[in-house]
């Protein structure tokens, strides 16, 4: 059997920089049309000037392969001028709480202090990306935070926002409140709780931020996806560390899914009887709500075993070792668009 997917979106992926960003780049460009890059760098990308260099660091390691990389900006107190210059580079703003995740430091300490530059956003038609977690205990964080969606979705109608990587129920009832809300949910949190992570030796490959929660919450995350939930789309968080970064006090967090995407989600979506939603996941949904249309591309997958490799240089994949049911096939690239 054979599945062909038109111009899919990883709408939330982390690249790196330098050699990481060279290794792990191609996974993602062999699968996917375009990505939404996130900008959490050592040196965040949170002017004009970083993102062109970076967005060519990124087309530079993909070499010629067709993949658009959707830009973000760090999010800051930014001028009219700045997102009006910005405007037409970037897909949005990325909003961290001040340090929620890696390399947030520079984030949002007071939301107070906000509204200036999200209601630029809302005049200018630019998208706010959030990665919305407090400071509280840790299985609260992201119920905590959603108060603070609902005041955007109330105070700025029109602006569109998205829920980053949501991991709750209670995310996906607050979703359904709001028009101009939609959520990215990444693979991992519709394979895996806490219990995954930590219930035995601890794995810190699972180990992520937002950290996976309680089975009720995954269970409500793929209700939602598998019934085509039309303002719910993929968004990997591939999050690559190396080796010892993971295998140390202080492990870092994020899990690397970006060469099992395509694969485990077609995988998923037929052993939930749902395999015709898969391309409203992994693209129309997304481009609607963003507005967007990206170069096509076509991915095509064949039911055909193999098996994750151990790692990729210094890198450890998700389900590394595992054997998936699908494969990637082939691609076929274009320059047109939709």
């Amino acid at each position: 059997m054979e599945l062909q997917i038109e111009t899919p979106l990883d709408l939330h992926l982390h690249l790196r920089e330098g050699a990481m960003l060279q290794q792990v780049a191609p996974f993602s460009a062999a699968q996917f049309a375009a990505g939404v890059i996130m900008p959490n760098l050592v040196e965040p990308v949170d002017s004009l000037q970083r993102l062109r260099k970076y967005r060519q660091q990124v087309q530079d390691a993909c070499g010629d392969v067709l993949f658009t990389p959707l830009m973000t900006l760090f999010f800051r107190e930014y001028s009219r001028e700045e997102l009006v210059a910005a405007k037409d580079e970037i897909i949005g703003l990325k909003l961290y709480p001040a340090g929620i995740t890696t390399q947030s430091e520079g984030g949002v300490r007071d939301f107070d202090r906000i509204g200036e530059t999200v209601s630029l956003l809302e005049e200018l038609d630019i998208p706010l990306l959030v990665h919305g977690e407090s400071n509280g205990f840790v299985m609260d964080r992201e119920q905590e935070f959603l108060p603070v969606y609902s005041w955007l979705a109330e105070n700025f109608p029109r602006l569109r926002i998205v829920m980053e990587h949501i991991t709750t129920a209670k995310s996906v009832e607050l979703l359904n409140r709001y028009d101009n809300v939609a959520a990215t949910v990444t693979l991992h949190h519709l394979l895996i709780t806490l219990d995954d992570v930590a219930g035995g030796l601890l794995q810190p490959d699972l180990f992520c931020k937002p950290i996976a929660k309680r089975p009720e919450d995954r269970e409500a995350l793929c209700q939602a996806v598998f019934r085509g939930h039309p303002r719910l789309f993929f968004g990997s968080d591939s999050a690559p560390h190396p080796r010892h970064k993971k295998e140390c006090c202080g492990c870092a967090a994020g899990v690397f899914s970006a060469p099992v995407a395509l694969p485990m989600l077609a995988q998923l979506f037929e052993a939930n009887n749902c395999l015709e939603k898969l391309a409203g996941f992994v693209s129309n949904h997304g481009r609607t709500f963003y507005r967007i249309n990206p170069p096509s591309k076509s991915a095509f997958l064949e039911r055909a075993p193999w098996q994750v490799p151990e790692s990729h240089g210094s890198v450890t994949s998700f389900l590394s070792g595992q054997v998936l049911e699908w494969r990637m096939k082939n691609t076929e690239q274009t320059t047109s668009n939709h």
